[in-house]
């Protein structure tokens, strides 16, 4: 299970303190250190649609000028924001075996995915 994210974010550090208290086993990808594909995004985005990756609460989001805002439309363009600018990547985000389990911190869902 791999768990992608940026480690000074607090949902991600929730998370991650989450897992390791359920001993749940994980290895974890920090996308400012790591940076991330392509085609993993594409692939997220045939999974749970590029809209749910694409954090528009976060200050990346609010923080980029309206007119790039407003062309983030389609998928290639989500994907292309999302390569240049990871922190605008909803997170956490958890995969097994290459399928997207979750998509961000909600302890009551950990505990169904996780449920042993």
């Amino acid at each position: 299970m791999i768990i992608y994210g940026i480690k000074n974010c607090n949902t991600v550090k929730s998370a991650l303190d989450w897992l390791k208290k359920h001993n749940v086993e994980f290895e974890f990808h920090d996308y400012k250190a790591k940076g991330i594909t392509d085609a993993k995004l594409k692939d997220w985005s045939k999974q749970v649609g590029w809209e749910s990756l694409v954090n528009k609460r976060g200050t990346t989001w609010r923080q980029l000028d309206e007119a790039v805002q407003a062309n983030v439309k389609n998928e290639s363009a989500a994907v292309a924001l999302m390569k240049e600018k990871t922190s605008v990547i909803k997170r956490p985000l958890i995969e097994r075996e290459g399928k997207v389990i979750a998509l961000g911190f909600d302890e009551q869902e950990y505990k169904k995915v996780f449920a042993k």
